[in-house]
């Protein structure tokens, strides 16, 4: 492997690509801590927490992100992450409201349709206590 000084970073949601682009450095935090990651890092994969990414682009300026929990894979001059729920913020300051907005928003959707899932199911299962009846 070569000598590089920046290195490629992808970050996906499940539904689409949060951040594709060149980075300098990443700052995440894992299950057994924080830890950073230049460009000629050895290759390795780790589980991330919910916690701010950091990564500072080609020209030197930070980027935050805002993500649930997740996995970083590195190898080469390539890492991709992909996470569960994350958001950017413009700056560290302003990443929470941005994160509480996000995040709750999604918490409600999921809330109505865990509510709306458990209706569905104890409709079943009383269609199928009705199947059990004889009949007369």
């Amino acid at each position: 492997m070569s000598l590089a000084n920046v290195m490629t970073v992808t970050l996906r949601l499940p539904t689409r690509t949060l951040f594709e682009g060149r980075a300098q450095r990443l700052f995440a935090t894992a299950f057994n801590g924080a830890f950073g990651m230049l460009p000629n890092h050895t290759d390795f994969v780790t589980a991330l927490v919910p916690s701010v990414l950091i990564l500072t682009d080609g020209t030197g300026g930070e980027l935050f992100f805002g993500i649930d929990e997740g996995l970083l894979v590195k190898t080469g001059h390539q890492v991709d992450i992909a996470i569960r729920r994350g958001v950017q913020g413009d700056s560290l300051d302003t990443l929470n409201d941005t994160i509480q907005k996000a995040f709750v928003e999604v918490d409600e959707e999921e809330r109505v349709a865990r509510s709306a899932l458990s209706r569905l199911e104890a409709n079943i299962v009383r269609r199928f206590g009705d199947l059990r009846k004889p009949a007369l």
